[in-house]
Order: structure tokens, then C-alpha cells, then sequence
């Protein structure tokens, strides 16, 4: 069961991951996912020129983002636009939600918190490589959208 959490920003342990060129962030988590019933929060640190995740969207989560510092490129259905600290994203779930943010800074670090609504079980479109990503109840897979099976295949 979830409790009061109080912690300042510099307490929270953070996990880098850079697994591709482009892509690279610190996540330290404030609620962890499964701390509450349907809210995360953590706090994103993406390194000069890169971008935590790929230009997508969620079919159920909710995401908005508060840039507490740097300076960064959004990219939504509507184009682009620079954002910065004091800005306030909101992301639904839908298409209408696609988003990719870029620290546009050569030096500095882009950080903003991320506060999610959360569910059990969702899925990620990602529109530029045809991919959906599946997330939640054990499951954690990236399959190709193109590669479609017949529902009764294998039974």
C-alpha cells in the first residue's frame, strides 16, 4: 500500500539508459510504478542533442510534463515548437498525443517531471518505425505493426 511520500529532487536515485544513438536519459523515479494505484511520477534528465524516448503516442496512459530547466524541441501531430522551463505538455492517449522531446541545448541538461496516469496494461504507437510497444501485467514486448496474424493461427 502506497504511503505520504516527501522527498526533495536531489534524493532520488536515478537509472541512465542509453541503448541507441540519439536516445539517452537519467529517470529517477519519485512514484514508482505499482507504489500507487494509478499515478507515476518521475523526474527525466536528457542529455545535451538527445531525446529520452521516440516520437509516439499511448493508447490509455495520460503523460504531462513540467520543464523545470533547459531548452527543448517538441515535436506533436501539429509540428514543432520550442519549449522551456515553466512550460506545462499535456499528452492524451491517442494519436492526437504523439510526442518526442529533444534537449536542444549543446551543454546543458534538459530535466522536467513527468506525472503520469497510469493502467494495468498499455500500448505504445510509434508511427515513424511501424512499431507497438505493449507494457504492463508482466508483459514489456516491441512487435511490428505489419506483422499481423490470423486470430485462430497456432490454436
Amino acid at each position: 500500500m502506497s504511503k505520504i511520500r516527501h522527498l526533495n529532487i536531489h534524493e532520488l536515485a536515478g537509472k541512465r539508459k542509453s541503448e541507441h544513438d540519439g536516445y539517452e536519459y537519467e529517470k529517477k523515479d519519485f512514484v514508482p510504478r505499482g507504489y500507487a494505484g494509478r499515478t507515476m511520477v518521475c523526474v527525466y534528465e536528457i542529455p545535451p542533442l538527445k531525446s529520452a524516448y521516440p516520437y509516439h503516442f499511448h493508447l490509455k496512459n495520460e503523460e504531462t510534463f513540467y520543464i523545470i530547466s533547459g531548452e527543448g524541441l517538441l515535436r506533436t501531430p501539429d509540428g514543432e515548437e520550442r519549449v522551456s522551463a515553466g512550460d506545462l505538455l499535456f499528452f492524451p492517449a491517442s494519436s492526437d498525443g504523439a510526442h518526442r522531446l529533444t534537449n536542444l541545448s549543446p551543454t546543458e541538461k534538459l530535466v522536467y517531471i513527468d506525472f503520469d496516469v497510469i493502467h494495468d496494461l498499455d500500448a505504445a504507437v510509434y508511427p515513424d518505425s511501424g512499431k507497438i510497444g505493449v507494457w504492463g501485467k508482466g508483459v514489456n514486448r516491441v512487435y511490428r505493426l505489419d506483422s499481423d496474424v490470423d486470430y485462430y493461427e497456432g490454436e
